[in-house]
């Protein structure tokens, strides 16, 4: 059973009771977790796990020990302390410790439904076995995995910090191909309410987009204008907010660095149109209460009509540079405060490019210039006058996140929806864009 406060600050404070150390951070944990796999039109795996868990970081005359436990029965609890203990004696001086947190004040975030905790086996049989028959019915192979996930947690601090949320989850990703293998569609959507999941729009996009792509014709790679539709954009910038660090700024190992050890605060970086935020209250994608270092979370905004307007300063950092800490972020927003254009407005104004389904094995090659380097897959589209003429077979990518959203680049933004990254599986409110330059550097002849 997942833990309740009740039971969750029971344990916190039994770890506490067991330091001896000078100071001493806890937390314990729940979690469950069940999934339903399915390949080549047919249930492959389910199943469920449930499991708790305990860590505990302890400081001695300001050196670190840190140790964890699967086991939440006194002795392990016991143990795992004198372990952290033992560490931090024969540890090196933590040169950014800071006295744990005194109590905080928490704002609730509803991210929690009891139906995606508890998920009806049957309901996901049925929904999955749907979508089996749609991919029987319209002559393809489907695959995909459909997760549900439930956490509770607490963390508490030797200095009287105490807070509990729980959160929940679910997903669905469906790949299709074709018999032959020379097509693919994806689709990937979650929520963290199981009853706005929308399972069969998942499987005929899937579906649609595998049909659409067969007979796909080589391109020339080159810098072509693209519509990133938005699991593109997940894929590309769904940790975005989580980029604004102020001591990688401060240091010169940031794209918002500026020289002199300065940094490029209040700078106009991106499309004006373009705010990236954190909202942990936001209804179609709450974050957790508590940001990182264990600070409150805010709404903050890390650009603001395309200006930098903050980075995030964690609680050492912000002491050493005499500044305040920052509380976030605790998702990523991207919004638009100009008039937002659908998919198909967007194809209708491209006189020559191509639509981008999605990306995948993404890798960064310049952490200066947010660079990134991967691959499209399952779906590219050459459209010329506003129509879709063709598919397109897949390129090699070579691309900077701020050459990419740089002003004179964005031409149009889509409204924000709720999607997940193909390979972090994080989920983001994101857009889809259109943008006049994107640069594709080779061909890539997978599928």
């Amino acid at each position: 059973m997942l833990l309740t406060e009740q039971e969750a600050k029971a344990i916190t404070d039994k770890l506490l009771s067991m330091v001896k150390a000078d100071d001493a951070s806890v937390s314990v944990g729940s979690d469950k977790l069940s999934h339903l796999r399915f390949a080549r039109n047919a249930f492959l795996t389910s199943g469920q796990r449930m499991g708790r868990g305990a860590n505990i970081t302890v400081w001695i005359e300001g050196k670190r020990g840190a140790s964890s436990t699967n086991d939440t029965d006194d002795a392990s609890l016991k143990t795992m302390v004198e372990q952290a203990e033992q560490l931090a004696r024969l540890a090196p001086l933590d040169r950014e410790y800071l006295p744990t947190l005194k109590a905080q004040t928490y704002k609730p975030v509803s991210g929690y439904v009891e139906a995606t905790a508890n998920i009806s086996s049957t309901a996901r049989a049925k929904a999955v076995g749907d979508i089996l028959a749609e991919c029987e019915k319209s002559g393809v192979i489907g695959a995909g995995f459909h997760q549900a996930r439930a956490q509770t947690g607490a963390s508490a601090t030797k200095n009287g910090n105490f807070e509990y949320e729980r959160s929940s989850s679910v997903s669905l990703s469906v790949t299709t191909r074709t018999a032959d293998g020379t097509s693919s569609g994806y689709f990937l959507r979650s929520h963290y309410d199981v009853n706005r999941l929308d399972t069969m729009r998942i499987a005929r996009e899937a579906i649609r987009k595998t049909l659409e792509g067969r007979n796909a014709r080589a391109l020339e790679p080159g810098s072509y204008t693209v519509v990133l539709e938005p699991q593109a954009v997940a894929d590309l910038l769904g940790n975005l907010s989580f980029g604004f660090n102020a001591r990688n700024a401060d240091e010169g190992r940031s794209p918002y660095s500026a020289p002199g050890g300065k940094t490029r605060l209040n700078e106009r970086i991106f499309d004006e149109r373009i705010s990236v935020l954190s909202d942990p209250w936001n209804q179609e994608i709450p974050g957790s209460q508590s940001a990182q270092g264990g600070i409150p979370a805010q709404k903050i905004y890390l650009v603001k009509d395309g200006r930098l307007e903050n980075l995030i300063y964690t609680r050492f950092w912000a002491q050493r540079q005499s500044k305040e800490p920052t509380p976030g972020p605790v998702n990523t927003i991207l919004e638009t405060s100009g008039k937002t254009s659908t998919i198909e407005e967007m194809i209708g104004s491209m006189k020559r490019g191509l639509i981008i389904s999605r990306f995948w094995y993404i890798r960064s090659t310049d952490q200066r210039t947010a660079s990134l380097t991967g691959l499209t897959r399952d779906g590219v589209w050459f459209v010329e006058n506003g129509k879709i003429q063709y598919p397109v077979k897949n390129f090699r990518f070579n691309q900077s996140i701020i050459q990419m959203l740089a002003p004179g680049n964005v031409e149009l933004v889509g409204a924000p929806e709720r999607v997940g990254g193909s390979e972090s599986g994080n989920a983001s409110l994101l857009p889809a864009l259109k943008l006049k330059a994107f640069n594709f550097t080779s061909q890539s002849e997978a599928v």
